[in-house]
């Protein structure tokens, strides 16, 4: 299940902080592709239109190489998409995928840790359009690109 950063007490969480730890405590289980790729999620940070999140790979994530699985990294583009409409509007649901695009610049392994960071670039009135990238965390600390994705969602209720 998702964790909470260990350095905020509730009181020093944003609404939004405490709006996407609700999302993915009732959300992820639901999904099971998602609580099977991010049952180990830890969120650092979410404010409006931005979330952050880190999640220590395990033999799940890799492909054959040994490498970060592409579909992997498209699945977190599209959940992290959602998680920043999400933190954006304040509503539980984050619209339906019309577009996702990944570029693969690096490559992580097994026990490596990723930073996932999400940014709701423009939220309208029936689309909406993120940006995810996904970074290696190298001597804890966020580190070389991984993967930088796109992704639009028709969000009109």
């Amino acid at each position: 299940m998702a964790q909470a950063a260990p350095s905020l007490s509730d009181s020093e969480k944003s609404n939004e902080y405490l709006h996407i730890e609700r999302v993915i405590a009732t959300k992820l289980p639901a999904s099971p592709i998602y609580a099977y790729i991010l049952s180990d999620v830890t969120v650092l940070e979410a404010t409006k239109g931005r979330v952050v999140c880190r999640l220590q790979l395990s033999k799940t994530h890799m492909n054959s190489g040994g490498g970060l699985h592409g579909s992997v990294s498209a699945t977190i583009i599209d959940w992290m998409g959602g998680m920043a409409i999400c933190s954006h509007t304040l509503e539980d649901s984050s619209g339906v995928s019309v577009d996702i695009h990944a570029t693969y610049l690096s490559s992580v392994k097994d026990a490596d840790e990723i930073e996932i960071e999400g940014l709701a670039e423009k939220v309208g009135g029936s689309m909406a359009y993120t940006t995810v990238i996904i970074y290696k965390v190298e001597t804890g600390k966020r580190g070389r690109l991984v993967v930088k994705g796109t992704h639009t969602k028709f969000v009109r209720s």
